[in-house]
This record gives C-alpha cells, sequence and structure tokens, in this order.
C-alpha cells in the first residue's frame, strides 16, 4: 500500500521471478487480477503499466535495465521519448530530453566520463544502478519495484540506493522490495511477505518478525496463530 515497503523473502526459485513478470508485463497472467491505483492492469502492456504509475528496477541491470551499447541520453529517454513533454506530434524534443537527462544524472549521482552522452555499458556497476533507479524514481511511479538492488554494489552504493527507497517510501508511494538479502529485507521494510514454493506463504510486520522466524517460513514451515 502507499507509503510503505514490503520486502519480498524467499530463496531464489520460489516464485519470486514468476510473481515480478506477472506485475510488471512481461508474462501473462494466467488467473487472478492486478489493480494498481484503482486500474485494472492485469493485461495491460508494459507502456500502460508506466503510464498509470509503475516503476521497476529489474534484477539484472545490464540485461533487462539497460541498453549497454546505447548513451546514458537514450537509456533515459527511453521509458518517455512518445509522449509530451518528451516529444511533440512525434517528433522528439531534443533540447527537453536533454535537460531532462541532465537533472537525471545530477540528481541521482551518475558519474561518468562524457556526461549524458557517455555509453551506459561503460559506467560501473553502481552508476549504472544509479541510472536506472533515477530513471524509475523521477517518473515519481505510485509503486515502485526493486528487484536485487544492490547486488554486486559497493558498501556508498548500496547505502545510496537504499536512501532513495526509503525517500520514495516517505513521498507516500509503495515499494514493493524483492531481495534475497535477509539483513536488506529487514533494513528496509515496513512488512515482510515470505515466498516458498510459488505462493506467499505470510505476511508479517516487519517489528514482529525476527530472522530465525523468517527463516522458518522461507523453509516451509508456516508459523502458528498466535505465535506472532
Amino acid at each position: 500500500k502507499s507509503g510503505e515497503i514490503v520486502g519480498i523473502a524467499g530463496v531464489d526459485g520460489n516464485g519470486q521471478t514468476e510473481l515480478i513478470e506477472a506485475i510488471t508485463g512481461l508474462i501473462p497472467v494466467e488467473s487472478g487480477t492486478i489493480v494498481l491505483d484503482g486500474n485494472d492492469i492485469t493485461n495491460a502492456s508494459v507502456r500502460k503499466r508506466n503510464e498509470v504509475g509503475l516503476g521497476h528496477i529489474p534484477e539484472d541491470r545490464q540485461k533487462h535495465g539497460l541498453v549497454m551499447e546505447s548513451s546514458i541520453f537514450n537509456n533515459v529517454a527511453i521509458k518517455e521519448f512518445y509522449h509530451p513533454p518528451f516529444s511533440k506530434h512525434g517528433i522528439l524534443d531534443a533540447d527537453y530530453l536533454e535537460h531532462y537527462a541532465q537533472d537525471v544524472i545530477t540528481q541521482f549521482d551518475v558519474r561518468s566520463g562524457e556526461g549524458i552522452y557517455s555509453l551506459a555499458g561503460k559506467l560501473s556497476g553502481g552508476n549504472q544502478q544509479k541510472l536506472i533507479v533515477g530513471r524509475e524514481v523521477v517518473s515519481d511511479p505510485e509503486l515502485l519495484i526493486a528487484v536485487q538492488p544492490t547486488r554486486g554494489l559497493d558498501v556508498g552504493a548500496i547505502e545510496y540506493i537504499h536512501s532513495q527507497l526509503i525517500a520514495h517510501r516517505d513521498k507516500g508511494h509503495a515499494v514493493l522490495l524483492v531481495s534475497f538479502e535477509l539483513d536488506e529485507i529487514f533494513n528496509l521494510s515496513d512488512r515482510i511477505a515470505v515466498m516458498y514454493s510459488g505462493e506467499i506463504i505470510d505476511v508479517v510486520k516487519t517489528e514482529d518478525a525476527d530472522e530465525q522466524s523468517i527463516g522458518l517460513m522461507m523453509a516451509g514451515v508456516k508459523q502458528k496463530e498466535g505465535a506472532r
């Protein structure tokens, strides 16, 4: 819900990937309904989901998050280019896009040798991730999905990404965090949903949970009523 971070805890391979792909429109939904801010997006295109307020920081930043052979400018523009004020009557407003991309790398401290015209593939892992986070957060999505957002990053980049997720929550938006690091789940989440064998087996307030109880649920052991 708005104004909270929900962390999905679980051993890798228990359905987290399929859940996120269904929510983001990368695979069809076989049953059930997905509603975002009052909009039924169950069968909506990826673009439509973006338009109604879905942001996505994917697990693999190089495979699914960025076009590595393209510039920062293009990687920022790729999500917004098709509508005003980024384009008018099908013609890109290059000046507006240039300023927009510059604002993203300045605001989110993306460091590069040639500014917005640096190739994404030439950036460090931390700067690649900050670029993705900036592109997704700057559009102010109602729901931001972050999958393994700090994997492979140094301490400084991890702290920065965490601060951005918390800031997005504090603006009244919802964040869905998927991480295989329990410390990250506990440090960021207001509530924790545990996935096992393709199902959410329980959702608990972080303040009422501990690593032992979450670890047991991750192994498929359900909590008894009143044990929380």
